[in-house]
C-alpha cells in the first residue's frame, strides 16, 4: 500500500534546507534508486514509510508527514541505508534530525515506548558522558509508569515492571548491570559541546530559511 505525496513548493525549500543543515546530508543527491529501502531491517514495522520515501517527503515539503511517521521512531540506526546508498546519504542521521525536530514541535510520538527509551538513553548519557544501565533503565521505567498511570492502565504498568525486573536480573547475572557510574575526563568540555549543539539546532530551526 502506498500513499500519494503532494508537492508543496511553499514548504519544500525551507524544510529540506533545515534538515540538510542540521543532518549534514545532501538530500538533493537522492535519485530514488531504493537500495536503502531494500536493505532496511525495520521496513516491515514501518508500513509504507521507507528511507527513500522519508527523503521524498522532505523534498516535497511534507513537514507533518516527515515529523509524524513510524520510521523516525523505529529506525535502529544500523546505517545499512547509508552503506548501500551510491551517494553516501546517511538516512539514519536524517532520522535523528527529524526526531529532534518532532520533539521541538511537540509532535506526539507514534511509538511512546521507543520515545521514552530514546529520551532516557540521551538524558542518562548526557549527565556524565557515559551510560549507566541502572540509571537508564530507571528513567525508562519511570516514564512508562507515569504514562500508564495517567491513562489508568494499571495492568500495563505491572507487566512493564515485571518485564524490566526480569531484564535487569538477567543483565546483572551476565555482568551487564553496573551500580557505579563511570565518569569521563573533561566533563565540563563535554557539557559545553552538548550545549553548543543545542544552541546550533535552535538557531537553525529559527533561521529565516526555515520560516519561509
Amino acid at each position: 500500500m502506498t500513499t500519494a505525496l503532494e508537492f508543496r513548493p511553499d514548504q519544500a525549500r525551507s524544510l529540506a534546507g533545515e534538515v540538510m543543515a542540521r543532518s549534514g546530508q545532501n538530500l538533493n543527491a537522492c535519485y530514488q534508486c531504493r537500495r536503502c529501502a531494500s536493505g532496511c531491517p525495520v521496513s516491515e514495522e514501518t508500513g509504507w514509510v521507507t528511507p527513500d520515501l522519508l527523503i521524498r517527503m522532505i523534498v516535497l515539503g511534507k513537514r507533518e508527514a516527515a515529523l509524524d511517521n513510524p520510521l523516525i521512531w523505529k529506525c535502529v540506526s544500523c546505517f545499512t541505508c547509508g552503506t548501500r546508498c551510491p551517494n553516501d546519504i546517511m538516512t539514519a542521521r536524517i532520522v535523528d534530525t527529524l526526531k529532534k525536530m518532532a520533539k521541538e514541535a511537540h509532535v506526539p510520538p507514534s511509538s511512546p515506548k521507543v520515545a521514552a527509551f530514546h529520551d532516557s538513553f540521551v538524558a542518562a548519557a548526557k549527565r556524565v558522558g557515559r551510560l549507566n544501565e541502572l540509571e537508564f533503565m530507571g528513567r525508562y521505567v519511570l516514564k512508562n509508569t507515569l504514562r500508564g498511570l495517567a491513562k489508568l492502565k494499571f495492568g500495563e504498568v505491572i507487566e512493564e515492571h515485571k518485564s524490566q525486573a526480569g531484564l535487569g536480573l538477567a543483565m546483572l547475572r551476565k555482568g551487564r548491570m553496573h551500580f557505579r557510574t563511570q565518569k569521563i575526563k573533561g566533563k565540563q568540555e563535554f557539557r559545553r559541546l552538548i550545549e553548543k549543539g543545542g544552541e546550533r539546532a535552535k538557531g537553525l530551526s529559527k533561521s529565516p530559511a526555515s520560516q519561509e
